[in-house]
């Protein structure tokens, strides 16, 4: 007996020796009949009629509803019903997103514009206390030099691209925490007030149509105690002349060391103002001075001596120093050494290099300033060493080794040299304040300008 055929085994089954089942032969075809996807269909079989739609029936309002006219199931339906949710959403996120570009963009531009017053403010107030240095400490009037350079300054540094308000009595002149009147206060404004309020970009959607902006600065011509790009050659303090006759060196002892009853009189910088017998900004600004070699052990006005700076020795070091800035700081209340040997040459020769820097440079007795340098700050403006000459005298008179001190700084404009003698004028000058330098003196010659608020 035949065995029957096994058929391959289906792709879509896992059993092997599975049997396909025969396909069975399509149905004959008969009249009157259709052939539609494999499903023989009689002509004459009869359709079934169209279905119409059933009218909804209105029923009466009567409190009741589709969820079967309960009020308090509608409500806890309607609770928990989530159409339209996204509707809600969208006008959220749209919210969110417009509040967003507020921030980024208007707040962002206030910020720009209250750092750009507060530069204005700062500017305002630096060019202030400058004034206060080199034109006048005392003129603080709405048309001197204080109030009409810090408007300037403040002026021109715009905000928003428009310029700040600043009028003469928004610039005010505080005292110190010493009780000096050292600071110079600017104010600047951009207000409703002053009619030149900062614009807002998208604040307008929240009816916010602009903002007031207002800075202020403080800065301060403090006295100084330190300096920088010093000259090698001192010269001493001033001093009151009591000597009859009176002399050019300061006298305090006779030749046996006793105190003369004529004696010259010192004040240094630490005494009162009305005290004082130094060099001062007030009183001193514009007068020529003329620098000279000192011989001897004499203290003379005007005679200097050269002392050792900082760093290498000899004769190209010291004129170096001269013609170009020593960046040490010198800090007043020092002692410093006198330089052994003749330095008239080098002095020379270092301040006629430091002239060829600035040429054209020349002294205003006008403004009592420099005018026509090629410089911000002409390098022919330097500060010298003031000593102590009370105690280098005091020094010699007990038979000690004289030392100098610095008792001040001075600032000195240099004129072309005549001979060995060094003419010039004496200047305002800025130096700095060091903290390990103690506190500087309210006479102090020097001032430091900074900003302190």
């Amino acid at each position: 007996m035949r065995r029957p055929r096994k058929w391959p085994r289906s792709r879509r089954s896992n059993k092997p020796g599975r049997t396909r089942r025969p396909r069975r032969p399509p149905p004959k075809r008969r009249s009157g009949a259709t052939r539609s996807n494999g499903i023989i269909r009689s002509c004459s079989r009869r359709r079934r009629p169209r279905r119409v739609p059933r009218k909804p029936r209105i029923r009466p309002s009567s409190g009741r509803n589709r969820t079967g006219g309960d009020p308090m199931r509608e409500r806890f339906h309607l609770r928990r019903d989530e159409r339209g949710m996204s509707l809600v959403f969208v006008a959220v996120g749209f919210m969110a997103m417009l509040s967003a570009t507020t921030l980024a963009i208007d707040v962002g531009m206030f910020m720009n514009s209250r750092s750009q017053a507060q530069n204005a403010a700062d500017a305002g107030a630096h060019a202030g206390a400058v004034a206060l240095v080199f034109n006048s400490f005392t003129d603080r009037t709405s048309t001197g030099p204080a109030v009409t350079s810090a408007i300037s300054a403040a002026l021109a540094n715009q905000v928003g691209g428009q310029a700040v308000s600043v009028l003469p009595e928004d610039v005010t002149f505080p005292n110190d925490p010493t009780g000096q009147p050292t600071r110079v206060a600017v104010h600047v404004f951009r207000t409703a007030a002053r009619t030149n309020p900062v614009p807002t970009l998208m604040g307008t959607f929240f009816g916010v149509q602009q903002v007031d902006i207002d800075a202020i600065a403080t800065a301060e011509a403090s006295a100084a105690n330190a300096m920088t790009c010093v000259k090698p050659f001192m010269i001493p303090d001033r001093w009151q002349e009591k000597n009859k006759p009176p002399n050019t060196t300061f006298d305090k002892y006779s030749n046996k060391a006793v105190l003369r009853t004529d004696a010259d009189v010192y004040r240094n910088a630490d005494y009162p103002i009305d005290q004082y017998t130094g060099y001062t900004t007030g009183k001193d600004v514009g007068t020529q001075l003329t620098l000279r070699a000192g011989t001897g052990d004499n203290i003379n006005p005007s005679f200097y001596f050269s002392w050792k700076m900082p760093g290498d020795v000899g004769g190209d070091f010291y004129r170096d120093n001269i013609a170009n800035c020593n960046q040490s700081v010198i800090i007043r209340g020092k002692k410093i050494i006198q330089e052994p040997g003749d330095k008239s040459g080098p002095t020379i020769q270092g301040i006629q290099a430091l002239i060829d820097k600035d040429p054209l440079a020349h002294w205003d007795t006008g403004c009592k300033c420099v005018k026509g340098s090629a410089f911000a700050v002409s390098p022919r403006v330097f500060p010298i060493p003031l000593y102590d000459p009370e105690l280098y005298a005091d020094d010699q008179a007990n038979g000690r080794v004289a030392e100098f001190v610095i008792a001040n700084f001075l600032g000195f404009f240099a004129e072309p040299p005549v001979g060995n003698s060094i003419p010039g004028r004496i200047t305002q000058i800025v130096g700095l304040v060091d903290k390990d330098a103690g506190p500087a003196p309210v006479n102090s010659f020097a001032r430091a300008i900074r900003l302190v608020q």
